[in-house]
């Protein structure tokens, strides 16, 4: 019979964080074997549990919840919304600007879907979260990687992303605070890029999922409250800041220079319309958790569970010989860089693979982010602190070995 094939809108898309090595854990579990997994930001499965008033609350609406509400979403938590935009001091927002989705990730689709003829470009960070780029290409765009750099924080390089626009870039995507290397980003640098979308006509697309996941005092700073004469799509979410991943609960703002975007806004209001609207249970959480105790705070904060296991894992890698890494001041991610002098790694997804083989510890390879060079990989450091000692613990000794098979011990 003739193969059955997928679409090739499908050829330069990838997901690592769920990708081979992945797949490899899972077949390893089915065989017996107990894995530490340090892949994915998945709360819940680490025992941080969302505030017990937002699963209160869905429980008592979801009575209500098995109708279709309004596409974009129900008119309470839409206005929440509206007065957390305020909170984060971003002008001119009305109920109207707001979508509700399931999670930014359906939203961040829903843009680039709204946006892009074939051919047309988006600047996206390296590293960056993989759906963005994979959202570009599966929309029909080219996503052209700038260059965020290690020796200066994991700070957008402004001249890399001025030196990549062209007449056929329509958006630069910035992620701040930034997975997965947990770099936050200053007013200037924003407004740097701020001056660059102006100066060109691009749209900002800032993905704050992570903007209450601050560590050491840090505050973050929305980009869409630095300008109003600059298209801005805002997004944001309930996964991580309020350990709700599962609930599916997300938002996304159109803000700025709306004017000269009305058929933009016509395009996402037709495809927020086909998709008939976000599920019910998690939109009556979004209230709730932004009107709510910030619970976030008291993880983040002094002595907060997880700000002590920011600490520990940060010091675990950096004991290892050859191992560097910027520490983290926001998210959940540590985004370690092996000297190559001592690692010279050619594959890093078999890097990983031999990794889960020998240790049984599932982390992803830095080019699963779009990162340049093997060099990188990516771990989540929400295993509680016993638990993470023992990880980093196999992690080192694995590269021990790595280290002494390839004569550089």
């Amino acid at each position: 019979m003739r193969p059955i094939l997928k679409s090739n809108k499908l050829d330069d898309v990838c997901y690592e964080i769920r990708g081979p090595a992945m797949e490899k854990a899972r077949q390893m579990e089915e065989d017996g074997h107990k894995i530490i997994k340090l892949n994915i930001g998945n709360l819940a499965v680490f025992g941080f549990d969302p505030p017990d008033e937002i699963v209160h609350d869905m429980i008592r609406n979801m009575q209500g919840a098995a109708g279709y509400t309004d596409s974009k979403g129900m008119f309470a938590p839409r206005k929440a919304v509206m007065h957390y935009t305020q909170e984060k001091n971003i002008s001119g927002v009305k109920i109207d600007d707001i979508y509700l989705g399931n999670g930014a990730s359906e939203l961040i689709v829903m843009a680039m879907n709204g946006l892009l003829n074939n051919g047309d470009e988006v600047l996206v960070p390296a590293p960056d979260y993989p759906l963005w780029t994979a959202a570009v290409s599966l929309s029909g765009g080219n996503p052209v990687h700038y260059v965020c750099d290690e020796q200066s924080g994991w700070l957008p390089d402004v001249e890399d992303m001025r030196r990549k626009i062209t007449s056929n870039t329509k958006a630069i995507v910035v992620i701040n605070p930034n997975n997965p290397t947990g770099a936050l980003y200053p007013r200037e640098v924003l407004l740097d890029i701020i001056e660059l979308a102006r100066q060109h006509q691009l749209i900002v697309l800032a993905d704050e999922i992570y903007d209450k996941t601050l560590y050491d005092g840090e505050e973050h700073v929305s980009m869409a409250s630095l300008a109003d004469d600059v298209l801005f799509i805002t997004l944001n979410g309930l996964s991580k800041n309020y350990r709700s991943c599962g609930y599916r609960a997300g938002w996304m703002v159109v803000s700025g220079e709306k004017r000269h975007a009305k058929d933009y806004i016509e395009g996402l209001n037709m495809l927020a319309s086909m998709r008939l609207c976000a599920n019910a249970p998690g939109q009556f959480a979004i209230q709730t958790a932004l009107g709510g105790y910030q619970s976030i705070n008291d993880l983040v904060g002094p002595g907060g569970r997880l700000l002590k296991q920011r600490d520990l894992a940060h010091k675990l890698l950096t004991d290892i010989p050859g191992v560097t890494c910027v520490k983290p001041k926001a998210a959940l991610y540590m985004f370690p860089r092996l000297d190559p002098a001592m690692y010279p790694i050619a594959d890093d997804q078999q890097f990983a693979c031999e990794l889960l083989a020998e240790e049984k510890v599932l982390i992803v390879q830095g080019t699963g982010f779009n990162w340049i060079a093997p060099d990188h990989f990516r771990l989540v450091f929400l295993p509680n602190s016993d638990d993470l000692t023992d990880a980093c613990g196999r992690i080192a000794r694995f590269l021990d070995g790595y280290r002494r098979r390839h004569g550089r011990g």
